[in-house]
Parts: structure tokens; sequence; C-alpha cells
């Protein structure tokens, strides 16, 4: 009798559970972002309904400023067509050039400041974008490290590059050290730098430079066979028809040597027996370039011919210290052509429209 009693207990348990449990609900409802999610619950019954608002910091993008939904019987929610933005900070316009092109940034953003070596940040390091459109913080200034004056070499002095006001320079200022004559300094510049210290003053000695050397196709303008001091000078010059290259004046150093000597470059000779070319400003046939020189640095055009559109066309090169190279397109003419026919060289005929894409030039050909 004990088992069928239980059997039906566990029957109407069952119908029980059923009952109650088929009652449909809604839970928390699907929301985009930006929406304010601070007064929602996990679960709603069924015909409630919720007011959606844009949380503080966003801005609907609709018309409508709220949405209503409402849990439905089959436990789902209304739809709702409410989006919403994040509010925009202005960038400030100094920062703008490093923002890539933008002029604000959304709410949330965070700048974040740095200065470069050498300099020191008044203000905060970050500012963030608030809810009602600005920044927490302004940009910070960045300010020079200050240095205490630097001290002067014994038996010297030193020069400012610019005019210094107080008892401090600053980041970046720099400045020569100056021995009093015959002496020169262990070293010649000064400055303040990064870590807010100044370079030490160098130790005054006595230096010479010995007599200069001469340059390759050149001289000495004025040379005296002795070693010569601190800081004088003498100039170099080319023989003739070689282009000077470099500074003429040079000067003795604190290291005992002297500044870098120029160079004399030398002239070329045009590498051609036949042919018409272009140089000076006047077109001229090989035989009248007397003598046949080109200093170094200038330029000669030689006549090549565009074959498949039958014109002429000018090609440049340059003399570079001795050497004129022959541009790949020229063709030097046979002596009966050149003789006979110099009416038909690409020199004399009618100049292409637009010259074909440049190509080498090779070396020059012996004469």
């Amino acid at each position: 009798m004990m088992a069928p009693s239980w059997v039906f207990l566990l029957l109407c348990q069952v119908a029980l559970f059923t009952t109650v449990t088929s009652k449909r609900v809604c839970g928390r409802p699907p929301i985009t972002g930006g929406i304010d999610e601070s007064t929602l619950k996990r679960v709603y019954e069924v015909g409630e309904e919720v007011t959606l608002t844009c949380g503080q910091g966003y801005l609907p993008s609709t018309t409508s400023t709220t949405q209503r939904i409402a849990c439905t019987a089959e436990g789902t929610w209304t739809q709702s067509n409410l989006a919403c933005s994040p509010k925009m900070c202005p960038i400030p316009r100094p920062l703008q050039p490093l923002a890539m092109g933008k002029t604000e940034a959304p709410f949330k953003s965070v700048l974040n400041f740095t200065c470069d070596d050498g300099y020191v940040m008044q203000g905060a390091n970050e500012s963030r974008c608030l809810h009602d459109g600005t920044w927490s913080n302004p940009p910070p200034l960045c300010k020079a490290v200050s240095c205490p004056l630097p001290k002067s070499p014994t038996n010297g002095r030193i020069v400012h590059d610019k005019p210094i006001t107080g008892t401090n320079t600053i980041y970046g200022q720099s400045w020569t050290y100056d021995c009093n004559p015959p002496k020169a300094p262990s070293y010649e510049r000064g400055s303040c730098m990064a870590d807010g210290s100044v370079t030490e003053p160098p130790v005054c000695r006595d230096v010479s430079c010995p007599f200069p050397e001469g340059i390759l196709n050149g001289f000495a303008t004025i040379a005296v066979m002795r070693p010569h001091a601190y800081k004088e000078k003498l100039k170099y010059a080319c023989n003739n028809h070689y282009v000077l290259e470099g500074e003429a004046e040079v000067q003795c150093q604190n290291t005992g040597n002297w500044s870098t000597k120029p160079f004399c470059r030398a002239p070329c000779t045009v590498g051609i027996k036949r042919g018409r070319i272009f140089y000076n400003t006047k077109k001229l046939w090989i035989a009248d370039l007397k003598p046949n020189r080109v200093l170094h640095g200038e330029h000669v055009v030689f006549y090549c011919l565009n074959k498949a559109e039958g014109c002429g066309y000018p090609v440049a090169s340059t003399c570079k210290d001795g050497t004129l190279p022959i541009p790949d397109c020229f063709e030097e003419p046979g002596k009966l052509e050149y003789a006979l026919k110099p009416k038909s060289l690409p020199s004399e005929i009618e100049m292409c429209a637009a010259s074909p894409p440049a190509r080498s030039t090779q070396p020059p050909r012996p004469a």
C-alpha cells in the first residue's frame, strides 16, 4: 500500500514544478555601448517596461533622447533604436600636429605628456576627456633646464653665443672658451647640458702647428718656414686650370693640427675626335674646341640619335676631377660621314620633341 502513495506524491511534485516554471521572464535587456545600465535589473516580469537613456558622457545619435522597451510574453524585449555616441573633447591646437590630423578625442580618452631631454614639466603629465567635453588638465609647459653660469678657464675668458642675463643659463645655450694669446684651450666649446650641469673649463696650454704641407696641383699663397701659432691662418690656391674645392683658408687649431685642406680638381679632355658639342653657351665642332679642355664642374652636351623617330636629342655630362664620361647613346661618326655628310649628324638634324629616358654614361674614350 505504500508504493502507490509514493508514486502519487512524486507526480504531484513534478506537476507543481512544471506549473511554477512555465511562466516566462526576460533577462537583462541587450544594450549597446554608452547606454546607462546602472538601474537595470537582472530579471524582469512579462509586461514590465524599461526606459533606456544615454549614460553620462554620451549623447543620443537619434532624435529621441530616451527609448521605452517592454518584456513580451515570449520572454524577449521589444526593439530599441537608441544609439549613444561619446561626447568629444577638442584637442588643444598646439597638440594637433601630433594627433595624426584629428581635432577631437572621444570621452574617456587620455593624453599623456612628456618633455624632451633638457626640459622640466610644469603641470600634470596626463589629461582625460571628461563627460562634459572638457579636459581634466590643460597641457603642461616644458621649461628648459637651468644651469649655473660657466667658469672661465685660468688665463682665459668665455664668449657667449647669446647675451646672458641673470645668474643662470638654460639648456641649449653655448659658448666658446678663449685663452690669452698665444695659449690655446684644450677644447673650445661648452654648453648647458640636459642634466643641469655645465662644461668644465678647459686648460690653457701652448699649441703650435707645423709648417703646412702643400696640396696636389696647388700651393700655399703665404707660408713661412716655421711653426704657426694657434689661430694663425694661411691660404691655398691651385695651379692654372685646376679648380679649388673646399675652404681656401686653413687655420691652426687647438689640437696642433691644421683645419681641413682644400683639393685642386683637374680639368677634363673631351674624348671624341669627330662630332659637335654644346659647351660654354656655344655649339662647337670638336676641332674648334681649342684647347680641348673643360674645367672641373663644367657641363658638356653631346648629341645622340633617336633612331625610331629620326631626330636628335642632347645629353649632358659633367667634368669630375679629370674625368668626363661620354654618354652611351653617343655614336662617333666615321671619317667619310663626318667629312661628306655633316648635316646628317644628330647635332644638325631636327631635335626631338622630348628626350628619351636618361641612360648611363661610360668612361671617356681615348683621344
